[in-house]
Formats: structure tokens, sequence, C-alpha cells
């Protein structure tokens, strides 16, 4: 594969929330998976896990969670001006768990690190170490590796002719969604990736470099 013709692969990949009828074979995602795990990952850790869903009410009990958390949520009177109008009842915004034939459940092993003991230790009285924490903890090095893992495997997918949508705001119910689906203690879900052959065809673009990136010289 030449610069153009991976370049075309990532600027056509796009979220697919509308899916066909149609099974995708256990091969094809297993495949896939094997492909993300040669995504880079801090210290070669490879904490990420895969969780392949093929049944269909297994995949209604994940939404079901989803719907009942958020649910609960609208009740909430701060956040009735918060939620986004896309998650209010009649919004067109279609739920790619209610025809995804297919769901990959990523989840990570919660990291023992020596290291990151130490610091959490020393950054309760030393401001200088809990700065260095906090900064740490923007975005965990388990979280950024099994990131990666994420976007290799949507990329795979796309090439399979396969569609997929990368959904982390369902983590409102990581709770409900880790007993459902019996996730081993000490692991953390950390995204939902449906799969399907799509229905849709979105277009949506992408904002001009210039606002993106800046050259630092």
């Amino acid at each position: 594969m030449n610069i153009a013709e991976l370049t075309k692969l990532i600027k056509t990949r796009r979220s697919i929330r509308l899916f066909q009828d149609k099974p995708v074979p256990e091969a094809l995602l297993v495949q896939a998976i094997e492909t993300a795990t040669w995504a880079p990952n801090g210290g070669n850790a490879q904490e990420w896990r895969f969780f392949i869903i093929l049944d269909k009410k297994v995949i209604k009990g994940v939404a079901d969670a989803i719907q009942a958390d958020m649910k609960n949520m609208m009740s909430w009177p701060e956040m009735a001006n918060a939620i986004p109008a896309f998650y209010r009842p009649g919004s067109p915004r279609v739920d790619a768990l209610s025809t995804a034939p297919a769901l990959v459940v990523v989840a990570a092993v919660r990291p023992t690190n020596p290291m990151f003991e130490a610091m959490v230790k020393r950054a309760k009285t030393d401001p200088e170490a809990k700065k260095m924490f906090e900064g740490l903890q923007v975005v965990a090095g388990w979280a950024q590796s099994t990131s990666a893992a994420v976007a290799h495997l949507m990329l795979v997918l796309h090439q399979m002719g396969l569609g997929t949508v990368w959904m982390t705001g369902p983590l409102h119910a990581k709770a409900e969604i880790e007993k459902l689906l019996k996730i081993p203690v000490g692991m953390d879900v950390v995204t939902l990736v449906p799969v399907g052959y799509p229905a849709e065809n979105p277009t949506k673009d992408r904002k001009p470099i210039g606002e993106v990136c800046q050259v630092i010289k």
C-alpha cells in the first residue's frame, strides 16, 4: 500500500450508525483484532483486551443499560440544558447499537505500576510530584495505548468493507456494562465499537489543517 492508498483509506473511513441486517463473520473480526494488536503501546505491555459480541440479545442488553442510565441523567435538573439535543427523545440520530449485528467491547487491564504508586504517595505531600501526577492523569498511558489499537481496528475493518463507530459516551453505564458482560475484575471497559456492513454513507469533512496544526520553530 503506497501513501496515496493509505491516505484514501483513512479519509474515506466514517462513523457508521446504521447497518445492514447482515451478519459479520467472526473470522473477520478476529483477524482485524489480531492486526490491531500491533498498534503502538506503552512499554509493549499490551494491556488491551477485546470482547466480540455476536448475540443480538446481549447487544440489546448493553443498549438498554446505556438508555436506562441516560434516562436517569435526563431526569436531573442540572441536565436540563446540558445534554446535547441528539441524545434527547425524538432525535433523528440513530442509536448504532440498535442495528449493529456485532459489537467489539474494548477493555484494558488495570495496570499495577510501582512507579505510578510511588508518585501517588508522593503527590499527597509534594507539590511538584502532584503537578507531575496531574499531567499523567490527563490521559492515562493505558488508555492512550488502547485507543491506538481501536484506531487501527477501525481502519482494518473499514478496509474489509465494514463500518464502525467509536462510542465513548456510553461509559456513564460502565459499571452496568461490565456486570452484564462479566468483564473480569481488574479490567476497565474503554470503548464500544459497533460493527456491521454500512447502510449509510456519511460525508462529513474535516477542519482545514491550518486550524488544527501549528509548527513551532
